[in-house]
C-alpha cells in the first residue's frame, strides 16, 4: 500500500474501502472532532465497523502491538498492513490503551476492556460479546 494522504484536506473525497480515516461520530463535541484517532480498515463506518465485522455491536478498534496503529479488526490488519500482526503481551494489559470504543472514542486498557462485560465503561455502548472468542489473535492468553 504505502499511501499517504492529508486527511484534513481530502477526507471526504477518499475511497474509504482502501484507506484509513478518522472515525467520526455525529454529535461529537468539537474537541473530539479536532482530536480523532486514526482507524484503519476496509469499508469503515463512523463507529469502526468494517467489511468483516459490521453488526450493531461491532464498534471497537484495536491497536496492534506490531505497529501501534488502530485497526477495525484482525482481517483489516491482514489486508492493509505490510507486516505480520503481533499480539500484546500480558506485561501491557494494565498500561496500554489498546482498545477504542467506536461510539464515544474512549480508549481503554486491555484489562479494562476484558473486564467491561461487553460494554464501554465510558458511554455504556454495547460491544459484541463474541469478540472474546478471538482475543487470542490480539492478546497473549
Amino acid at each position: 500500500m504505502g499511501l499517504a494522504f492529508d486527511y484534513s484536506l481530502t477526507f471526504d473525497a477518499l475511497p474509504i474501502s482502501i484507506v484509513s480515516y478518522y472515525a467520526r461520530r455525529p454529535g461529537s463535541n468539537v474537541a473530539k472532532r479536532n482530536n480523532m484517532i486514526p482507524i484503519k480498515g476496509l469499508e469503515l463506518d463512523e463507529e469502526t465497523r468494517c467489511t468483516h465485522w459490521h453488526s450493531n455491536l461491532d464498534i471497537i478498534a484495536i491497536k496492534f502491538a506490531c505497529c501501534n496503529e488502530f485497526y477495525a479488526c484482525f482481517d483489516c490488519h491482514e489486508a492493509l498492513a505490510e507486516h505480520p500482526p503481533k499480539r500484546w503481551s500480558k506485561d501491557y494489559f494494565d498500561t496500554e490503551k489498546a482498545i477504542l470504543c467506536g461510539h464515544c472514542q474512549h480508549t481503554m486498557t486491555i484489562n479494562a476492556y476484558q473486564k467491561a462485560n461487553s460494554q464501554c465503561p465510558n458511554c455504556a455502548a454495547a460491544f459484541n460479546p463474541r469478540c472474546s472468542l478471538h482475543w487470542d489473535l490480539y492478546f497473549e492468553m
